[in-house]
């Protein structure tokens, strides 16, 4: 059953209660980076193994994302800075537990390319922060999968 979160801005990227960061460089360039993150949303499927479904709504400014396993999030995107940073906010998941998400993906050049940090923030019930805690190694696997895939994709 879908429910509401509380809705967040940009600073909750860095007070969440759980925050989860990981990092990796590709040879895209940050403006080819960014350009796939906040222009071509639906291609978020090809890339993000774990997405299986994204599409824009409210023309541009939220996402409906989709995610293996079940996973469903209605999300507005809070800040989408050129070559520089993309970030959204969860508004409504079936997510149990969840009280507030938001994800960053926050770009800068090295050396020919990109370096892409994402974080994942999280507030909820004590078993909903155990249980990200926990997925850690998963979530870095699939971000690590998710940039080699979308850095393969920029480079054909």
């Amino acid at each position: 059953m879908a429910h509401s979160l509380r809705p967040v801005g940009l600073d909750f990227i860095d007070t969440a209660p759980v925050r989860l960061v990981f990092a990796r460089e590709m040879s895209a360039t940050p403006d080819a980076v960014f350009r796939a993150l906040n222009d071509d949303v639906p291609g978020w499927a090809e890339w993000f193994s774990a997405v299986t479904s994204a599409r824009s709504v409210d023309d541009g400014a939220g996402r409906d994302i989709r995610l293996t396993g079940g996973g469903h999030f209605r999300e507005t995107v809070i800040a989408a800075k050129p070559a520089e940073v993309y970030a959204y906010r969860v508004d409504v998941t079936n997510a149990p537990g969840a009280r507030a998400m938001a994800e960053e993906w926050r770009l800068s050049p090295a050396g020919d390319g990109t370096r892409v940090q994402w974080t994942f923030a999280v507030d909820g019930s004590a078993v909903f922060r155990g249980a990200v805690r926990v997925a850690r190694p998963g979530l870095g696997r699939a971000f690590r999968g998710a940039v080699t895939a979308l850095d393969r994709r920029l480079a054909g």
